[in-house]
């Protein structure tokens, strides 16, 4: 009996020196010594790993575990959404004036170097950590941030996605001391009081039609100017095929002009080469050749020819009062009776 009782001192006296004290995957373990011979008491300032097992007594020290993966703080309408059972997302009113709720939500994560820090003077666990002062900063940060948008801004991505980046790094510099390291913001659906809501939506309805109309009279405009650069192009096909036309017909014209120079050249040389020959022939004629000459065509003239012979001076025949035709029908009828006709 008495070796049972020393046994089970023993094994629990073991148990209090060697306790063992684990880390999961993604955490990591801060201990608190509250008394030991030689550790100072409160929080060590070692951090034990991930994934490991440790052995101290349990009864003389204290353990905390952190989780270093990361947290999504959502702060949405949706009541199911987040670590909240009723509408969490932030109400504000932007820079214009128009009251307007948002929907957040902030990406987390412990730094695993500040641990110990974080036990000792922020929160003993992940959910306090993200409930006290995760929380309240990112609501109270992020809220002022997006506020300073105007109504419409919120429609462009853009903006938001702007606002968002300016969120994370003011976080970041409010958070970081305490050992809180911010990933990412990022927002979901925002809703505007339901009268400008509405408006709004009409609005940009009536922009639409708008820009509709712009863009169909766009079109409308470059459809007249294709039209416009097809009739130039046509106008200037008809000015290249008249060009080309009228350059034909003037080299023709050239050509017609140069060939009648050549025969008018041709004329006035034959021209001037009979005129030469006529004056040469008048020359000739003026001399005593040219007398002969005449005489000779004179009498090839009247080869042939009958000759009568009138006299006219010394009381013969008066030309001017003389019937010329009674008297060669009188000289006629007497060559016939000098001679008569072949009897048949």
């Amino acid at each position: 009996m008495r070796s049972l009782l020393i046994a089970i001192v023993l094994i629990v006296g073991g148990a209090a020196v060697f306790w063992p004290h684990t880390t999961g995957p993604t955490e990591v373990g801060v201990r608190i010594v509250k008394w030991d011979p030689l550790l100072p008491s409160g929080v060590l300032p070692d951090v034990y790993s991930a994934g490991a097992l440790y052995f101290f007594p349990a009864v003389l020290n204290g353990w905390k575990v952190l989780d270093t993966k990361l947290h999504n703080l959502e702060m949405t309408f949706d009541p199911s959404r987040g670590d909240r059972r009723y509408r969490d997302d932030l109400l504000f009113k932007t820079i214009d004036g128009n009251d307007i709720s948002l929907d957040v939500i902030v990406a987390w994560r412990i730094d695993p170097q500040k641990a110990p820090y974080i036990v000792q003077y922020v929160a003993p666990s992940n959910f306090e950590l993200q409930d006290k002062v995760v929380r309240t900063i990112a609501r109270s940060r992020t809220r002022d941030i997006f506020g300073e948008l105007k109504t419409e801004e919120f429609y462009l991505s853009d903006e938001r996605d702007e606002k968002a980046e300016q969120a994370k790094v003011a976080l970041n510099e409010l958070l970081n001391p305490f050992g809180v390291i911010v990933e990412r913001v990022s927002t979901k659906d925002y809703r505007f009081n339901p009268a400008y809501q509405q408006a709004i939506e009409d609005k940009k309805i009536a922009e639409q039609v708008a820009e509709q109309n712009k863009s169909a009279t766009k079109a409308a405009e470059e459809e007249w100017l294709r039209k416009l650069e097809e009739a130039k192009g046509e106008v200037n096909k008809i000015v290249a095929t008249t060009d080309g036309q009228f350059r034909q017909a003037q080299i023709q014209a050239d050509a017609y002009f140069a060939q009648q120079g050549n025969i008018a050249a041709a004329i006035d040389a034959e021209g001037r080469a009979d005129a030469k020959g006529i004056s040469e022939l008048n020359k000739a004629m003026t001399g005593s050749g040219g007398a002969v000459a005449v005489k000779l065509k004179l009498a090839e003239a009247l080869n042939g020819k009958r000759i009568l012979l009138l006299p006219l001076a010394g009381g013969g025949i008066d030309v001017k009062t003389t019937n010329i035709n009674q008297l060669l029908e009188t000289f006629a009828g007497q060559a016939g009776q000098a001679h008569p006709a072949p009897s048949k």
